[in-house]
């Protein structure tokens, strides 16, 4: 059972955080405990929207893959801090992550009485529109004289306290699953600013995105490195040419989009007309909005929303319209920094029908249709079924087959059969995610 632990202090040293990190290492027969921090977070602020941010988008995700929720929350004059009550309206404001989540409140406090006033507030919190999470009702668990509680390794020291603690937490684990019975609507990402209109900290200021020479002037304000300067990899040191012929080299064409959906780069494998999706140079700094046409934005939001927010790490799309001697396939995978945060989209596509065409040769395997029919090479099967990473829920757009190759059994038979089954929740059909239209 996965839970995320939310220290409500923004303090660098904490007890509430002691606690649930207590929790997380005595506890983990019962469930893994992720402790996320709100101390990143800016002040909240209508007016200075900041759901997009990296701090918020990231917390929002881990709340959302969790299945519950601990939250343990200090008493500052009676009520909860400015910095847990900051970050429960940002997480209320237009995304919702807490909807119908199971939430289990914590507390460890200076004074005797605990957190019972906080715990109080908290719960009316947590149970007001936009917020709609699913308290457990009862069972508080309320560390007082705190500075005492604790002994030199972090543990508590009464064990009639460890007792009740656990106690309190296998009973919510039963609550977990209670409620996980539950038909709950499934959460909706907030739309996808598809023209980049805001800023992440690797955002190149100043310079209009959609100028056909964005990469000059945007390598020239940054100070970009080329040439023979070396770049200091956390697994190798290679020179800016060097990566590029890497890069380059690459059996299959490479693009990333950051996280502020704005289209950074792709490797140079094949001249424009040679490539599988075709991409001009011109076309690097711009927003996706203007990579694709507007009939495509819903699907391409999809694909990127799915990604962001964790419900899926990969999806891969079988494209059919490049002709029946090749089987080419539009993987796009999530990217995350060394903390978790999502970075954006790694595109790469390729053509896998030479790959096929060698294992057969290779094995002298045989591809058959359903039926028992052999399959020439020169005319592979329509359509192939096969893992295509789609969601286990289809989306609200309206979703159309998705072809994809099929995972090989883990015993290779002699012959391989190409079943004609489509997959029951298949995402939409993809217009690459970055730069699949040409630049005008």
């Amino acid at each position: 059972m996965k839970l995320v632990g939310i220290v409500g202090s923004n303090a660098e040293h904490s007890y509430n955080r002691l606690l649930l990190q207590y929790i997380a290492s005595q506890y983990s027969h019962l469930f893994d405990l992720e402790i996320l921090e709100i101390r990143d977070l800016p002040l909240f602020s209508q007016d200075e929207d900041q759901t997009n941010s990296v701090a918020i988008q990231n917390l929002t995700r881990k709340i959302m893959q969790a299945e519950g929720v601990i939250i343990a929350t200090p008493e500052h004059n009676h009520t909860i801090p400015a910095g847990l009550k900051s970050a429960i309206e940002w997480l209320s404001f237009k995304v919702h992550p807490f909807e119908n989540k199971p939430v289990l409140i914590v507390g460890a406090s200076y004074y005797d009485q605990g957190t019972s006033r906080a715990q109080l507030h908290l719960r009316q919190i947590l149970d007001s529109p936009g917020v709609n999470a699913v308290v457990m009702p009862g069972n508080e668990f309320l560390l007082g004289s705190v500075t005492e509680a604790f002994d030199e390794l972090g543990n508590l020291k009464s064990a009639g306290t460890q007792q009740f603690l656990g106690s309190v937490l296998e009973k919510f684990s039963h609550f977990i699953q209670i409620i996980s019975v539950l038909e709950t609507p499934e959460y909706q990402m907030p739309p996808e600013d598809l023209h980049a209109t805001g800023q992440i900290e690797t955002t190149v200021a100043n310079v209009e995105m959609a100028a056909d020479d964005w990469l000059e002037q945007a390598a020239e304000q940054v100070g970009a490195v080329t040439a023979n300067t070396y770049v200091q990899l956390d697994r190798g040191l290679l020179t800016v040419d060097q990566l590029n012929w890497f890069l380059n080299s690459m059996p299959l064409e490479l693009t990333y989009a950051d996280s502020n959906n704005q289209f950074l780069y792709y490797n140079h494998n094949a001249e424009a007309e040679d490539m599988l999706a075709k991409r001009q140079p011109g076309q690097v700094g711009n927003p996706l909005a203007n990579c694709h046409p507007p009939k495509a934005y819903k699907n391409v939001e999809w694909v990127i929303q799915q990604l962001r927010s964790g419900n899926q790490d990969r999806i891969r799309v079988h494209v059919p319209n490049h002709g029946p001697n090749q089987f080419v396939v539009h993987n796009y995978q999530a990217i995350h920094d060394e903390a978790g945060n999502y970075a954006g989209i790694n595109e790469y596509i390729l053509d896998l029908q030479p790959w096929i065409d060698w294992y057969l040769q290779q094995t002298g395997y045989q591809l058959l249709t359903a039926e028992g029919t052999p399959i020439s090479n020169e005319q592979p099967a329509t359509p192939v079924d096969g893992v295509s990473g789609a969601s286990k829920k289809a989306p609200t757009t309206s979703a159309v087959t998705t072809d994809a190759v099929s995972g090989a059994s883990e015993k290779p038979a002699k012959v391989a059969v190409a079943a004609g089954a489509t997959t029951t929740a298949a995402p939409p059909k993809i217009d690459g995610v970055s730069g699949a239209s040409e630049k005008g």
